[in-house]
């Protein structure tokens, strides 16, 4: 007699519709730790660069923590003495400010022409860019200041914002933004209307990019202020100066007189201040461009 197998169900007491607890890796911690670590090592100088501010020059170098001192205003007046230094911060504003204008601008215009309109040589034009996405700015200091030396434009404040009007990177980022944010379709419409192409790029096209080309004017601005070598090369009146080149002026003169070294220091921090301030304020305007943008959606 053939034995006949049977099946026997198995009863399963869990809800079908609970979610599954996932057993949790013993590396899971590994990237909160590292990410962790990084923090720490990019936050600790500036924590030093608080604390040292507000210690005087005697004391700066005898102790070594992060215990604040009392000598914050005694410091920021020595800085602000003689004016020069808010001289320094005011070029520092009008190089970065109207030169991330400018350059936010001119990589609107290129990356649309390039994303939108079909040319000979615009393959060309397009890798010739990303080589100069490639080409270090410290290279070029060095030509920019013969090619301006021949016109008689060194020791100006164009000599600093002529050669940051132009950034490969910008022009580049416009390009992709304006390729995904801008549709052919819209365009098409707007020029069976009749209007011209310098209409439709700014009443149509640049408000579509907006987000796009506030990024690159945050990149550019940050780049400009925190530039050295191009205005150091380019400039040799002091009342030029940016914060940058004026600041390293004040530490040459700290190798006679140490006390000038908390006021080197009090400098950087304030100098840190408008790139935390435009940072926050572009922030908040990404997060209602979002807004506005999922709203309308």
């Amino acid at each position: 007699m053939t034995a006949l197998a049977t099946s026997v169900p198995v009863r399963d007491d869990r809800d079908p519709a609970a979610p599954r607890r996932r057993s949790r890796r013993p590396t899971a911690w590994l990237p909160t730790a590292v990410l962790l670590i990084g923090a720490v090592y990019c936050l600790l100088p500036v924590a030093w660069v608080v604390a040292a501010s507000t210690k005087s020059g005697s004391s700066l170098f005898t102790t070594f923590t992060f215990a604040p001192g009392g000598d914050f205003l005694t410091n920021l007046g020595d800085l602000s003495e003689g004016g020069v230094y808010w001289k320094w911060m005011l070029n520092s504003l009008l190089y970065a400010g109207a030169g991330g204008l400018l350059s936010a601008f001119v990589s609107g215009l290129s990356g649309y022409t390039l994303a939108k309109y079909r040319f000979p040589g615009r393959g060309v034009i397009f890798n010739v860019l990303l080589a100069g996405v490639l080409v270090p700015g410290v290279t070029l200091a060095i030509p920019q200041y013969l090619l301006l030396a021949k016109v008689g434009m060194t020791d100006t404040y164009w000599a600093v914002l002529l050669p940051n009007i132009l950034s490969p990177y910008g022009i580049y980022l416009a390009r992709i933004y304006a390729a995904a944010a801008v549709p052919d379709t819209v365009l098409e419409a707007a020029r069976t209307d009749g209007a011209s192409e310098g209409r439709i790029f700014g009443r149509v096209a640049l408000p579509m990019m907006l987000p796009g080309l506030v990024t690159v004017f945050l990149f550019q601005f940050v780049a400009i202020w925190n530039n050295f070598l191009l205005p150091f090369v380019m400039l040799s009146d002091d009342d030029k100066f940016p914060v940058t080149v004026g600041l390293f002026t004040l530490l040459n003169q700290g190798q006679t007189v140490p006390a000038l070294y908390s006021v080197v220091i009090i400098g950087v921090l304030i100098s840190i201040v408008p790139l935390i301030a435009l940072f926050l304020l572009l922030q908040r305007y990404w997060r209602l461009d979002l807004v506005s943008g999922s709203v309308k959606g």
